[in-house]
């Protein structure tokens, strides 16, 4: 049977996995850590905004497992919080060994420490990827789902040092990119002002490190919002440098926005231990992760690969990518998108058939070839696309692409209906 070897476990590696595997095709997922998801461990925000939207058209077409899984373990549902409405918050401590018992129950054969570090090519196509010990995996096509964060020397160079966060790269070794192993240029988002890359958007406080009052009503509501004291320093600048620009509101600078996702998420990329405790409910607080959460946070977008609308890798003849290595998507809904048609185009591959490219009449289509298209203009360099704020939504909005409405969802899919459901390579 004809192989995929997926590289990366994050949501975006399982969502191609998992594609691929329901096409018919074997599938090797490797992971550099002990567990999937990546930054789905400590994530946890779905369907906010129009990421409902892309979420029930990849429901309606038949790419809907990862979301039906988030939606299983939802602490909370229909959630709003400053510039979000309708959201979902996932359990961060229970999504994962759902996600891995799926996965292996669909046929996926996951290899955990399994850090890719050298390629075998023929020509512009990889043959086999091999790993840190040495252990070749041969495939007839590939995924690069490596994200674009670490190692720390780069958290080093483009941020604070390394803020021992959930990317682990110290105890696992840092992300090596799959394209850029085969010789592809990747590249690298850009700051206003100078600079590379942009730092994660949120870090997490140990839940039992609240005063019980704040505890209790944010387990109770999903959210919390808690003033900053008037002589608070400007925080703007600081709203600036995050990944996910959806947040970036003067909300987000006057405010301490908690939400519950089994750990208390805060929505900054880091915050002065310090400052944080002169909050009332704060006193005690102890950052979950990152440890360094005081001073700074992850750094990402920094190995993008260029691409086209199927996802392919260009240079690349058998290299298909998702997640943020397919340009700089911002959110776990993102990345089982992209993740989900890279897998699926994957297979369509190796059977002869040509790729799918979904439609701009699609918020999944439009946000990739949008972002592709600004991205060669060098303006998306300096921006984050995602569904659920910021400069995408505002397009979707603009498009009539947003919506709540599942039939007006069902319609627009039409006869792409079911696609990612249907078997393309017959199973042993």
């Amino acid at each position: 049977m004809p192989r995929v070897v997926v590289v990366g476990g994050g949501w975006a590696g399982c969502a191609a996995a998992l594609a691929a595997r329901r096409a018919g095709a074997e599938v090797i997922l490797l992971e550099r850590t002990d567990m999937l998801l990546g930054t789905g461990l400590v994530g946890g925000i779905m369907r906010n905004n129009g990421r409902f939207t892309a979420a029930e058209e990849m429901i309606a077409m038949g790419g809907g497992e990862l979301f039906a899984l988030c939606d299983r373990v939802a602490r909370h549902r229909h959630v709003d919080f400053p510039g979000h409405r309708h959201a979902w918050l996932y359990d961060v401590a229970r999504i994962e060994p759902l996600v891995r018992q799926t996965l292996a129950e669909a046929g996926v054969v996951i290899h955990f420490l399994g850090r890719v570090t050298a390629v075998k090519t023929a020509g512009e196509s990889i043959e086999a990827v091999v790993t840190e010990g040495g252990r070749a995996y041969y495939g007839s096509v590939f995924i690069d789902a490596t994200g674009t964060a670490g190692p720390p020397a780069n958290c080093r160079r483009y941020g604070n040092g390394c803020a021992m966060c959930i990317y682990r790269c110290p105890a696992f070794g840092g992300r090596v990119g799959l394209a850029a192993l085969a010789g592809v240029k990747e590249y690298a988002a850009l700051k206003r002002g100078g600079g590379r890359g942009a730092l994660s958007g949120s870090c997490k406080l140990h839940k039992g490190s609240l005063a019980p009052w704040l505890a209790a009503e944010l387990e109770e509501k999903g959210v919390v919002v808690l003033p900053l004291p008037r002589d608070w320093p400007d925080k703007k600048e600081l709203l600036q440098r995050k990944a996910c620009q959806q947040y970036a509101l003067n909300e987000y600078a006057d405010n301490i926005v908690l939400l519950d996702t089994g750990h208390a998420k805060l929505m900054a990329p880091f915050f002065p231990l310090e400052a944080l405790r002169r909050v009332p409910g704060l006193e005690n607080a102890r950052f979950e992760d990152p440890y360094a959460g005081g001073s700074g946070n992850s750094v990402r977008f920094l190995a993008m690969a260029p691409r086209d609308d199927a996802l392919k890798v260009q240079g690349l003849n058998n290299v298909f990518c998702a997640g943020e290595k397919a340009g700089p998507f911002v959110g776990h809904t993102e990345a089982i998108v992209t993740g989900t048609l890279a897998g699926h185009n994957a297979v369509r591959f190796l059977t002869g058939r040509s790729p799918l490219i979904l439609p701009s009449t699609l918020a999944c289509g439009d946000i990739i070839k949008y972002t592709r298209l600004q991205v060669e203009k060098g303006d998306g360099l300096y921006q984050r696309f995602t569904f659920s704020g910021s400069l995408y939504f505002e397009r979707m909005q603009a498009l009539g692409l947003y919506t709540t409405d599942r039939e007006v969802i069902s319609n627009r899919v039409a006869d792409l209906a079911g696609i990612f459901s249907v078997p393309l390579l017959g199973r042993k």
